[in-house]
């Protein structure tokens, strides 16, 4: 008999499981499936976004410095706020001397630049007309002796006076090319600017709208989840339940099993029992007849070797006596009717149930997942709002009829700037290009004369080379004295504007004393209050505005709007959270068709129970099994009757022990073995059930016990489990509509209704202006003084080489001129 020994161990796994259960029913598990995925929404606000500007770190570097060094000493004066007030609000009460106290160090290189527009051209006038009369620049009349050392002197400082008239040209062009480089494109970008703080206010609530449109993606999120969330529940509980509700279906089916094996025990011995005390008389009586004939026929005088036969007769009676056991019938009485369950369809009926848990919970909570769906469906008030809150502003109005005009105003003027550039690139490249041509002038003519000069020892030697040097020399000259005046012009010009851009500018709006220039009432005339343009608050200044808005400050905490606007106001969905939460805890789910133990087979195994089959005296059973039907071997006895017949040598007394023989096998295989069969079928039936009750008894015990204790845990157990899935359910869904929230604030403060944009606009201009535009502007003209005042060396050492170029009138031989020149080395000649 197979006894349900895993029962045992399974009442402590039960009790493992469920105490586990009750333990996690305190704190709430979600699990992997807990976690939200992370939304993508549209970013809005970009239009008005300016990207920053910055100029990247370049080799040029080191010159703008030097030239923005050079200002600092050329404008040692503060910012001149009073100077500028009065420019501002009554231009005829600007005196000049103001102007010219202020401008002490353009109005000194002013009269650098005139002394130089003076002096140059004449000295280039006169310089020409001496030479017309060839009385300047002509040649070396005699050669002396130091001669050479002087020559060699002219050309070292001409050719490094050249070189650095290289370098200045090389950063002349460069400059030039930048800065006509980014004018373009920074005047261009005015327009575009302009036109993006347009909006700054007034698109606000078309793109709140938007905003709120969004809203539609956690919607549409948690609509999608709800649709498959009644499986998902269905399939945890049963994923958690499984553990334990599988092993005691499993378990209830073995005990069935058993159950069944038990009383068909039972029932045989009941049967076996009744059977063989029922036969037990009659075959008594049998044997007492056949056990009188055979000793009668034994015992004759004639019966030769009848002594072990007579003695085996003797036996010839009963041996087991069935009458001495106890009797059934009390726990045949208990148990009428049992099994009236049937365990395997039982079991196969939960277990079905159980496995279409997920459906089952689908169907039933389709209802409440239906009412989810709708109240998701609606936009929360506050959201639907977002963009009907945002207050009206007649400052937005202002504003963008401000910069419209500013706008429309300044495109004249930008075209007349792009025109006017356009003229100084040209100018600049052609006069850079002069200075490129003096430069070649000097380098050729350097050359030609040294070669001229090193070939004036061969006989066949000619002064052409150092003629033609001469020359070069001169057309150098030439038009230095020619441009100098134009070099002038145009860089006290670029000069002036560009340096009272640096530091009147470009130095206070990094300071931030434009900004505070503009703050000080009366500074500004009433038509250009920039306060009262931008809408701002009255306690916040422009400089304030500026740093806040940097700082990424919303609209409605700088600029005066018609009512106060707070976002969070907008982005509370607290009472649309709430009553998703109120409807996801109707969510109910019925487990009272798993029933585990019905209650027909919860009656077969109480009456199991109460039966008192292992109070059964199995002892007197086996005492009795375990005794002979008969206690002589009827068989053996048979045998030997036959031989005793056959060796009679009495025929009529053979003849009769064999009719005894034939008698006894008769009785033997009607009477004796059936009765033999059933004692064999009652010693097994005995031996299973005196083994295996007691342990089955407790088994049943337990069995009900779980099962009682079952029917109340599961739908506990399966309650919780549905509560925690649909908090982690409803956690999850409230994070995306917290994702949306998070998004729509960041992108309300940050970028949408946010004044930042302008702060961005004004880097940017400062950037375009200060870095991009005016620092290669000023260092065009820097390096183009440079060039400008390295000319008049550039003439003088050119001047005075010439002379040593051309032809000389008398002059020693090369290497005796080289003999009073310590800078040249003594070369052996033929005489030496």
């Amino acid at each position: 008999m197979r006894l349900p020994g895993s029962l045992g161990p399974l009442a402590l796994l039960l009790g493992l499981e469920l105490a586990l259960g009750r333990g996690q029913m305190t704190s709430q598990y979600c699990g992997p499936q807990g976690q939200a995925e992370k939304l993508q929404f549209i970013g809005l606000g970009k239009g008005r976004w300016l990207d920053p500007q910055a100029r990247p770190p370049g080799s040029l570097d080191p010159l703008y410095r030097m030239v923005r060094g050079f200002l600092d000493m050329v404008q040692l004066n503060p910012f001149p706020e009073g100077l500028i007030r009065v420019a501002l609000n009554e231009p005829s009460l600007v005196r000049t001397s103001d102007v010219v106290r202020y401008e002490a160090g353009y109005v000194v290189c002013a009269v650098i630049a005139g002394l130089f527009l003076l002096i140059v051209p004449t000295v280039g006038f006169c310089f020409c007309c001496c030479r017309f009369r060839r009385r300047c620049g002509g040649r070396v009349k005699a050669e002396h002796k130091s001669m050479a050392c002087e020559r060699g002197s002219l050309m070292t400082f001409l050719l490094l006076i050249t070189l650095l008239l290289l370098t200045g040209v090389v950063c002349a062009f460069i400059t030039n090319q930048r800065t006509h480089e980014e004018i373009g494109p920074g005047v261009r970008a005015v327009p575009g600017v302009l036109n993006s703080l347009q909006g700054l206010v007034s698109d606000v609530p078309q793109e709140l709208q938007a905003v709120a449109g969004q809203f539609s993606i956690p919607q549409n999120q948690v609509l999608e989840e709800l649709n498959g969330v009644g499986a998902n529940i269905g399939s945890t509980i049963h994923t958690q339940l499984r553990g334990t509700v599988y092993p005691m279906l499993a378990s209830l089916q073995r005990l069935g099993q058993d159950m069944q094996i038990s009383l068909d025990h039972l029932y045989k011995i009941n049967s076996s029992t009744a059977f063989l005390q029922a036969q037990q008389e009659p075959l008594g009586s049998s044997l007492q007849d056949r056990r009188q004939k055979l000793l009668s026929l034994l015992q004759d005088a004639q019966c030769q070797g009848c002594a072990s036969a007579l003695n085996h007769a003797r036996l010839l009676e009963l041996g087991a006596n069935f009458s001495q056991v106890p009797s059934l019938n009390s726990v045949l009485q208990k148990l009428k009717g049992v099994p009236e369950a049937n365990f395997s369809n039982m079991v196969q009926k939960d277990n079905s149930t159980f496995n279409t848990l997920p459906v089952l919970t689908t169907l039933e909570i389709a209802d409440t997942v239906h009412e989810l769906k709708k109240e998701v469906s609606q936009i929360p008030e506050e959201v639907r709002t977002l963009s009907e809150g945002f207050p009206d502003s007649e400052a937005a109005d202002r504003w963008r009829q401000a910069l419209a005009e500013a706008e429309n105003s300044s495109r004249p003027y930008l075209h007349a700037i792009q025109r006017y550039e356009r003229y100084r690139w040209i100018a600049g490249y052609v006069l850079s290009s002069v200075i490129l041509l003096v430069v070649i002038c000097n380098l050729l003519g350097l050359s030609l004369g040294l070669w001229g000069i090193s070939a004036r020892e061969d006989s066949s030697h000619t002064e052409a080379k150092g003629e033609a040097g001469a020359q070069f020399l001169m057309a150098g000259v030439g038009l230095s004295f020619i441009f100098s005046g134009p070099f002038i012009l145009l860089i006290f010009v670029t000069f002036l504007l560009g340096g009272n851009i640096q530091t009147l500018v470009c130095r206070s709006w990094e300071s931030q004393e434009l900004y505070q220039f503009a703050d000080t009432p009366g500074n500004l005339p009433s038509s250009m209050n920039l306060s009262h343009l931008l809408g701002l608050k009255k306690d916040i200044s422009i400089l304030s505005a500026y740093q806040q808005c940097k700082e990424g400050a919303a609209l409605w905490k700088v600029l005066q709007l018609n009512g106060s606007y707070d976002p969070e106001k907008h982005l509370d969905i607290n009472k649309y959270t709430a009553r998703l939460r109120e409807k996801m805890r109707n969510l109910e789910v019925d487990m009272s068709d798993l029933n585990l133990l019905n209650e027909a087979a919860e009656r077969d195994l109480e009456a199991f129970r109460n039966s008192g089959i292992e109070k059964i005296d199995y002892p007197s059973f086996l005492a009795q099994v375990q005794k002979p039907v008969v206690q002589v071997d009827i068989l053996k006895l048979v045998k030997e009757l036959e031989k005793l017949g056959q060796a009679q040598k009495e025929s009529a007394l053979g003849q009769q022990l064999k009719q005894e023989a034939q008698t006894l096998q008769t009785l033997y295989q009607e009477k004796i073995l059936p009765q033999e069969t059933h004692v064999v079928t009652l010693n097994r039936s005995v031996r299973a059930l005196s083994a295996s009750s007691s342990r089955l008894q407790m088994v049943v015990s337990e069995t009900l016990v779980n099962t009682s204790f079952l029917k109340t845990e599961l739908p506990n157990r399966a309650h919780w489990i549905l509560r925690n899935e649909s908090e982690c359910f409803l956690n999850r869904e409230m994070s995306y509509f917290s994702q949306y929230m998070d998004w729509a604030r960041k992108m309300v403060t940050e970028h949408i209704a946010t004044c930042q944009p302008l702060s961005g606009a004004l880097d940017n201009s400062r950037v375009i202006l200060c870095d991009l535009i005016a620092n290669p502007w000023n260092a065009f003209w820097f390096c183009l003084a440079w060039c400008t005042f390295l000319l008049i060396p550039s003439i003088i050492f050119a001047i005075k080489t010439t002379k040593h170029f051309r032809p000389i009138r008398k002059r020693l031989s090369f290497w005796e001129g080289l003999d009073f020149c310590p800078d040249y080395p003594r070369l052996p000649t033929a005489r030496g």
